[in-house]
């Protein structure tokens, strides 16, 4: 029995409270796309936005922040994550990363392994002691980035961390703008001692 009173985007609306709708999700995507006006009205209604970022490939929901002189201001619908030192350190590094890519065009999607990430948080410590303690669990900030949605894993292997696999997702650009990467890049000089700027 099909219920006739469920919106024809009903899917894309719930696909979008899972987390972002990215372009190689075609179905879903093409059918964003397609209802973008009615998606926007009715999350405008229920004090929500939706986000479509065409250039890179991802759309997203976002709750803006209540003013101040709102009487009744609605509760959060999704909670803020503060990341570890150590999450917030890869962020920039993924980030950056993905900013390197995009200047040398090689493509829409950044594929970074283990190794390569190491490689370049290494160039945020001098001081050997921090850098063994934050490479040597370098799980615990992956796995922080796989939750929210900045890192996917491709391919795990086995025999070798160091071989693991991950996509960078483009969320990270509306996540750490280019004016949250200064201003997280200031904080972290007062804990470490980059080697380039």
């Amino acid at each position: 029995m099909t219920n006739t009173n469920i919106s024809p985007f009903a899917h894309v609306f719930l696909k979008l409270m899972q987390g972002p709708v990215y372009e190689e999700d075609k179905t879903y995507w093409k059918d964003l796309l397609g209802w973008q006006t009615e998606l926007s009205k009715y999350l405008q209604q229920v004090g929500l936005q939706l986000i479509i970022n065409e250039s890179d490939g991802f759309a997203r929901i976002a709750q803006p922040e209540a003013s101040e002189d709102n009487e009744k201001p609605l509760p959060r619908l999704m909670r803020k994550t503060r990341l570890t030192y150590e999450a917030t350190l890869l962020c920039i590094v993924l980030r950056e990363a993905l900013d390197e890519f995009d200047i040398k065009g090689n493509g829409t999607r950044l594929f970074m392994t283990q190794r390569e990430i190491k490689e370049r948080l290494t160039l945020f410590f001098k001081e050997r002691n921090n850098k063994s303690k934050l490479l040597k669990d370098l799980n615990k900030p992956i796995n922080s980035l796989l939750n929210i949605g900045i890192l996917k894993a491709i391919r795990e292997d086995a025999a070798n961390k160091e071989l693991h696999q991950y996509e960078v997702k483009r969320i990270i650009k509306a996540l750490v703008n280019n004016e949250k990467l200064e201003e997280i890049k200031s904080k972290l000089k007062l804990h470490v001692n980059p080697v380039q700027q």
